[in-house]
């Protein structure tokens, strides 16, 4: 999907979901990691996470969710997502609370084995096995796996 066919999904979106038009900018933002978009106060465009059209279930709930950002904002009404108002149209249109987490951003784990005692040590970061020892027998320990 590419910039312009998104500006039309969310318009038409906008008007089948909400009888509202659109009428600011839509677009795919690739820098976006964690989130699944977000809308801007200051000149009203929204940002989308290209990652999350795989779910076109997915993705229709996201642009729900920041379109009620757009025009509850617009109205003057609570768009915050701790505002009543927010909280009530997402219920109502069927938004998105959370956008689910992406299977890339599930942090690797490295595991290491102690040569002795078998100990095992599940890590974030990765370790110099040179460098370190087992915690129960001063055995060397080696990499096992990710």
């Amino acid at each position: 999907m590419t910039n312009e066919q998104l500006q039309q999904y969310v318009e038409q979106l906008s008007l089948d979901v909400f009888a509202l038009p659109f009428e600011h900018k839509a677009i795919f933002n690739d820098r976006l990691k964690t989130t699944g978009g977000r809308y801007f106060l200051a000149d009203h465009h929204l940002d989308f996470n290209r990652q999350y059209l795989m779910d076109l279930k997915i993705f229709r709930g996201i642009v729900i969710h920041e379109l009620c950002h757009y025009h509850l904002h617009l109205r003057g009404m609570g768009h915050r997502h701790q505002d009543s108002d927010f909280k009530e149209w997402l219920n109502r249109y069927g938004g998105l609370r959370y956008s689910p987490r992406l299977k890339e951003n599930e942090k690797k784990m490295y595991v290491y084995e102690c040569e002795k005692c078998r100990t095992l040590y599940r890590r974030k970061r990765r370790m110099n096995t040179e460098r370190y020892r087992c915690g129960r027998c001063h055995g060397k320990i080696f990499y096992k796996s990710s």
